[in-house]
């Protein structure tokens, strides 16, 4: 889940992930096949490169990144059950499901001012139409907010010139 959350990218690309997948000097992680079928590099925050630096430490380049307790690689499906008694512990009601964890990235990287492009990119996606339509889900408190802070004022109150219609 923290993967998905660091970087927003499908279960399936997740699973897919070798540990030398994770470049630590640009601080990227290679998608080599997404849903489209065209690799991308997904870029990590400083916080994103820190958590993948700790979990790839000492491990060869061709074990898969993400493994389960017992070793064995994560398949279709496996994220089902954990994801349930994570939205039961946590009690989030309405339940989420993994992909909503590529929702929340993109949403958050969104209200947290990243341009729709580079969302889009980073998601990959060749253009912002998905994430406009699917992905940018903005928190109401955001959207008034940003109004709040960056919409033009029209002062009117003392000193105006503006007489009325009559």
């Amino acid at each position: 889940m923290r993967g998905a959350l660091e970087t927003g990218a499908r279960y399936g690309e997740l699973c897919a992930l070798l540990v030398s997948d994770f470049n630590r000097d640009s601080g990227t992680i290679a998608i080599r096949q997404s849903k489209a079928g065209k690799p991308r590099h997904v870029v990590l925050t400083d916080g994103g490169a820190a958590f993948f630096r700790s979990i790839t430490a000492g491990r060869a380049g061709s074990e898969f990144l993400f493994i389960k307790d017992n070793g064995d690689a994560w398949l279709p499906s496996h994220q089902a059950a954990p994801m349930a008694e994570v939205n039961k512990r946590a009690a989030i009601d309405p339940p989420i499901n993994f992909h909503g964890l590529r929702h929340t990235w993109a949403s958050h990287a969104v209200m947290g001012g990243v341009p729709l492009i580079v969302v889009a990119k980073n998601l990959g996606h060749s253009d912002t139409r998905m994430v406009e339509k699917h992905y940018g889900h903005l928190a109401a408190s955001y959207v008034a907010d940003a109004i709040r802070a960056g919409a033009p004022r029209f002062d009117l109150a003392g000193g105006s010139n503006v007489l009325p219609i009559a």
